[in-house]
């Protein structure tokens, strides 16, 4: 059996990419892929739970934007087993890969028949290792003699080569042999020593530098476990913790972290395995930081703190979950920009965008160690610090915040808008950076109608209406802080602004609002979905709002199962683009959210069953990040976007998101009250249970009835004095 160190895997051509951060598909998936993530690590494996034994595919152990483990290969008399099947847990916190052996032959005699071997593959991670038990039982009538071997490696890839960027110079690599384990280390150019210790339980037979052998024998119905932990950067080695005692350590933390929440049940068994594995994922890709629990945006290519992602993501759960939302601002409060770095995208005042603790983010081969640019991390910022107080009445952690909700306001008069215009617009400080900064940020993503890229500065509509809800909210707090004259001040502004974007951003001839101003303010006039994120914010007149729900609505915008980015009419639309044509989950729920608040209770209902239609086809009942924009075909489910992040934060909030649209769901502090304006539910559920709604210590359990043209709402128990206000 030839056992060879797996080679650090090429980049595609320089010549394909599109963008400097463009990421690319090279090759077809081989075995579908599987995710797990704790804090700063993640793991992804193929369906027989290895690491680099088949084409395609991020496979690798992560922690903090390294790949510590770039191959793992588990072989049976020195072949691949047969995958029986795959399953990860309810919550996340476990994978069981069934394998069993082939049909095994020596000088042409069958001497081990296929399925007489089952191995059940348990694969767990705990802080910052990753840890596997194999555990083999022979389910034959005569005793088994079998060479089992795992095969190891790592290349200590950054996250961007891993993505796609080519490096023309490393550290160095060696390797350490120690009793039952192997030590991987890695000296980077940034001066820092990664270490990949895997251990293993008990001591192999053989090992070496790229593979550890055992020579087991089996009698009938007898099994043997063999236990696996990697280490990712420590430079003494955990204590290797049973499988027992790990798994009730990820319990405790994983009920922990989920404490108090408010949870749904549905009268559809469908929406419920969907919000089973929303709730799951959302709660999965949150990490504990220290300023609080934050949801890293996606896997793999967004495991991170990312600032739009965090703040969007703690809006959608802020009625379900509002500690995610204190979390979020702490943490991006702490690294707001206290001056002007260009390299950085960086201004005082502006929120973060992305943070990196790679070798390259730290080489600053790339930007993004702590990067600014994004025009409506800033904003947003400010929204989630007034909803978050409209939603808690936490008046202590505004105080606390209030610093950094100035500071923010500051940029976005200042920095934000540079030219005067009062429209906050952006345009990369660096040749590094985004070129385009607002959520849509590939390269092609901001045209004229005749396809023609925008030339900034570039002013996005809903940026505008992100500016204009968050002086409106900032006013309510600084009012509440006793600051009236600031207060007035802000409410002026944010009117001023709502009356001056309506005149400059409308367009008669395609009945929505320009993808964006460019730098000379002429406008895209491009059907997109930014028209619809306005609706959220308020910014956009009543009466805009029915005919902007028709346009979206249409058969160029909705495919049936979403709105896409951009209408199929579109001089640059392709269903299969990243910013393009695409059905994007969070956008659309957001949309949604926006129709329910002016009143469109209707076009609601349809987005939100399409979504769900849509998720009943995905892998796990899970949204992605993305889907493609085909129109939706009878007796076929939505078509993939090949190298989406599954799961992805904001994609993993939608469904909560939509039914806090469809409920009207609105909370009030001061008058300790939760009210349903208008509530309705699609025609897919008949009943839906919401327990633990909270508010201010309080909390009450809900159900609600579907009737032909009516929602009847039942108070089933009332913990406190919360009130219920159903306004129709």
């Amino acid at each position: 059996m030839a056992i060879e160190s797996a080679a650090r895997p090429k980049s595609l051509h320089d010549a394909v990419l599109e963008a400097p951060f463009y990421i690319p598909a090279t090759a077809p998936a081989a075995r579908p892929r599987h995710v797990l993530k704790h804090d700063d690590t993640f793991i992804v494996l193929d369906s027989h739970g290895d690491i680099g034994a088949a084409a395609g595919g991020p496979d690798g152990l992560f922690h903090c934007d390294t790949r510590f483990l770039s191959h793992l290969e588990f072989l049976l008399n020195g072949a691949q087993p047969l995958a029986l099947g795959a399953n990860v847990r309810d919550d996340n916190t476990l994978l069981t890969f069934d394998l069993t052996n082939p049909d095994t032959y020596f000088e042409n005699h069958l001497v081990l028949a296929k399925d007489t071997l089952h191995v059940v593959r348990t694969v767990f991670l705990l802080h910052d290792a990753a840890y596997q038990r194999f555990t083999i039982r022979n389910f034959g009538v005569h005793s088994a003699d079998v060479r089992v071997a795992v095969l190891f490696d790592s290349d200590f890839a950054d996250l961007f080569e891993v993505r796609g960027l080519r490096r023309k110079h490393h550290g160095t690599i060696r390797k350490e042999l120690c009793p039952a384990a192997m030590l991987l280390l890695y000296e980077g150019l940034d001066g820092r020593l990664r270490r990949t210790r895997v251990r293993f339980d008990p001591a192999p037979h053989e090992i070496t530098q790229s593979a550890a052998t055992y020579r087991i024998h089996l009698g009938p119905q007898e099994a043997i476990a063999i236990d696996l932990a990697i280490d990712c950067d420590n430079a003494d080695p955990p204590i290797l913790v049973t499988l027992r005692r790990a798994l009730r350590a990820i319990h405790r933390n994983r009920r922990a972290a989920s404490y108090r929440v408010s949870t749904v049940e549905c009268s559809n068994d469908l929406f419920n395995e969907v919000l089973c594995r929303s709730m799951s994922d959302l709660y999965m890709l949150i990490s504990n930081t220290p300023q609080g629990p934050y949801p890293y945006a996606g896997i793999p290519w967004y495991s991170t703190t990312f600032g739009r992602d965090g703040l969007i993501t703690a809006m959608q759960m802020l009625w379900l979950d509002p500690r995610v939302a204190k979390g979020v601002l702490r943490r991006l409060a702490a690294y707001q920009a206290k001056a002007d770095d260009p390299a950085a995208d960086a201004q005082s005042g502006k929120i973060l965008h992305e943070m990196r603790s790679g070798e390259m983010a730290a080489l600053r081969e790339v930007p993004f160690g702590l990067y600014y640019g994004s025009v409506d991390a800033t904003p947003l910022f400010v929204m989630l610090a007034g909803l978050y107080f409209e939603r808690t009445g936490d008046e202590a952690t505004l105080v606390e915040l209030w610093p950094a909700v100035e500071a923010a306001l500051s940029w976005m008069d200042q920095w934000g808008d540079a030219d005067g215009d009062g429209f906050v617009e952006y345009q990369s400080a660096s040749e590094q950076g985004l070129a385009n900064q607002g959520w849509k940020d590939s390269q092609d993503a901001i045209f004229h109608a005749d396809g023609h890229l925008a030339e900034g500065p570039i002013a996005l509509p809903e940026v505008q209406g992100y500016v204009c809800c968050a002086k409106r909210l900032a006013a309510r707090c600084a009012r509440r802080l006793g600051l009236a004259e600031k207060a007035s001040q802000l409410e002026r502004e944010a009117d001023r602004l709502a009356r001056r974007f309506d005149a400059s951003f409308w367009c008669p001839e395609i009945e929505l609002y320009a993808l964006a101003l460019d730098g000379k303010k002429e406008q895209c006039r491009v059907r997109s979905s930014n028209a619809g994120q306005v609706l959220f914010t308020g910014i956009a007149p009543p009466e805009k709002a029915t005919k902007i729900a028709d346009v979206l609505m249409g058969n160029r915008f909705f495919s049936g199962w979403g709105i896409r980015t951009i209408t199929s009419t579109e001089a640059r639309y392709n269903p299969m683009s990243y910013h393009n044509g695409s059905v994007w989950p969070h956008d659309n729920a957001l949309i949604a959210l926006g129709m329910a608040r002016c009143g469109l209770r209707e076009p609601v209902e349809r987005l939100f069953k399409g979504l769900f239609e849509a998720a009943t086809y995905m892998s796990m009942r899970r949204l992605p990040e993305l889907f493609c924009g085909f129109r939706r075909g009878r007796g076929r489910g939505p078509t993939l976007y090949p190298v989406a992040c599954s799961p992805q934060a904001w994609a993993s909030a939608t469904p909560f998101t939509l039914i806090e649209a469809s409920l009207g769901l609105e909370f009030d502090p001061p008058a300790n009250e939760i009210r349903l304006r208008n509530p309705c539910l699609p025609s897919f559920l008949d009943e839906m249970l919401l327990r633990d709604l909270q508010l201010n210590g309080a909390s009450i359990d809900l159900k609600l009835r579907r009737h032909p043209s009516s929602v009847s709402v039942e108070v089933l128990e009332r913990r406190g004095s919360v009130q219920l206000a159903v306004i129709k």
